[in-house]
């Protein structure tokens, strides 16, 4: 956790232990043509080809995900490395070559994608995801075409700027004194643009930047999981924690007690009622965070507050993230979860930022679900605690990003309940909600402010880098 300063969290064993990871697993997505990919799958003829040199095995499983839409699990305990080269070769041919000694089932749904099934001595020994590549990778850190975001000095009438811009109105923020402003064309902005760089009572113009849904929870088809035992305490004042996310469904159950009123920073559609949404999924892995800092049966008095910033769309914007991070803090939140991320930096989302990390608050952000080191925003920011995914070995996640400005390796699968069924949550959203418990439950237990809490967690679960406060 860097406090501020903008420096490598990341100390010199960790980048030695990353480095020998083989970490390069970003790759083309695969289409057609013979030693144009080292991975086609013709899905009409049924047929494979390969031209593959030294793969290890997540690099492989990540690749016939992608290219196949399939639901890829794995033993986490199996290894394998693979070179080869063959045309045309029938499916379970194909991946018999690409698995040589490890075993595989595949298992057809009928409410979702095949699943492929590869362990080493029985098909219940494959219990992590392996997701796909994100398909947008390839187009990093695209602004939101004809949006300016306005930030302007008190008593600048936002409603009479934007007519005379041309603009519309699309997001506003009192409190902020901001607005994302929507322009007819790429001209007009860019003029709009100009014209406000000149104007003295305009504080700054940003860019707008999409922040994409995260992966949705996956049913798994078991009875039930243990029930989560931790108690709401009411004696006392409690720790704010916000969930910044999708809406967060009460299941009626006494874990509802842990949930503040919400905060709505989008309209829109209410949640699915038979399927639990991602914020639902990270508040209660937030809670079992909460739940481990403290002993079996514990009670606490941690609160948790949902900050809805999709309003049930699959996108949101910096724009609306920064929005509501500001209700929160004004809400008195001392720890704010941010289980989403985006490749675009704009200064309105940092600063918000900072206004809260100089008043002692706590950003504990995922760092993304790609093999890569670029950043993450507003991972990536010095004053935010990045979280990734763990394999379960004490490495990170094949799918999982690893930059230098990761701070921590969490749990990346959680089990939740829902509507008496088990779902399960993987990536670094999790690993997020995860580490915000935590910090949380140790606030409560030690009677320490969530800074101070954060620091101690940090202590225990990272190398600590020289230029870490100890």
């Amino acid at each position: 956790m860097r406090f501020g300063m903008r420096q490598s969290p990341v100390d010199a064993r960790r980048a030695g232990r990353l480095a020998g990871l083989g970490l390069g697993l970003t790759m083309a997505v695969a289409a057609a043509g013979w030693a144009a990919e080292p991975l086609v799958w013709h899905s009409e003829s049924q047929r494979v080809d390969a031209d593959i040199r030294g793969w290890e095995l997540p690099r492989l499983l990540e690749e016939i995900a992608t290219v196949t839409g399939w639901q890829v699990w794995v033993d986490p305990e199996a290894r394998h490395t693979v070179s080869i080269k063959f045309k045309g070769r029938p499916v379970d041919q194909a991946l018999e070559l690409l698995l040589g000694k490890l075993s595989y089932v595949r298992l057809s749904q009928t409410n979702g994608p095949p699943k492929l099934l590869v362990f080493r001595n029985s098909q219940q020994e494959a219990i992590q995801r392996v997701p796909p590549r994100n398909p947008k990778a390839a187009h990093r850190a695209q602004p939101i075409p004809n949006e300016l975001i306005v930030r302007v000095q008190p008593g600048v009438d936002l409603d009479e700027l934007a007519k005379r811009l041309g603009a519309k109105i699309v997001g506003r923020s009192d409190g902020l004194r901001a607005a994302r402003l929507r322009f007819e064309d790429p001209a007009a902005t860019e003029a709009a643009r100009q014209q406000l760089l000149q104007d003295d009572t305009i504080v700054a113009v940003d860019p707008n930047f999409p922040v994409h849904s995260q992966p949705a929870p996956e049913a798994l088809g078991l009875g039930s999981l243990p029930g989560l035992k931790l108690a709401p305490l009411k004696e006392g004042e409690g720790i704010i924690v916000a969930l910044v996310d999708s809406a967060v469904q009460p299941q009626g159950t006494h874990l509802d007690e842990f949930l503040l009123p919400a905060i709505n920073v989008v309209q829109g559609e209410p949640p699915p009622e038979e399927v639990p949404t991602h914020g639902t999924s990270m508040w209660e892995t937030l809670l079992k965070g909460v739940a481990a800092s403290k002993p079996p049966g514990g009670s606490s008095r941690v609160r948790v507050l949902p900050v809805d910033v999709y309003g049930g769309k699959p996108m949101t914007t910096t724009f609306e993230v920064a929005e509501g991070i500001y209700r929160a803090l004004q809400a008195g939140a001392g720890i704010i979860n941010l289980s989403l991320g985006s490749d675009g930096d704009t200064p309105f989302l940092h600063e918000v930022i900072q206004q809260g990390y100089k008043a002692g608050r706590v950003f504990v952000a995922s760092a993304g679900n790609e093999p890569v080191t670029t950043p993450t925003f507003p991972a990536a920011y010095p004053e935010v605690i990045a979280v990734t995914a763990g394999d379960g070995r004490g490495g990170i996640a094949p799918y999982a990003n690893r930059g230098e400005f990761v701070d921590v390796i969490a749990p990346g699968t959680s089990l939740i309940m829902f509507k008496g069924q088990v779902w399960q949550v993987a990536g670094t959203s999790p690993a997020t909600a995860f580490i915000s418990g935590v910090i949380a439950g140790t606030a409560d237990a030690a009677g320490k402010n969530p800074l101070q809490a954060a620091v101690s967690v940090m202590k225990t679960l990272a190398p600590a880098a020289p230029d870490r406060p100890r």
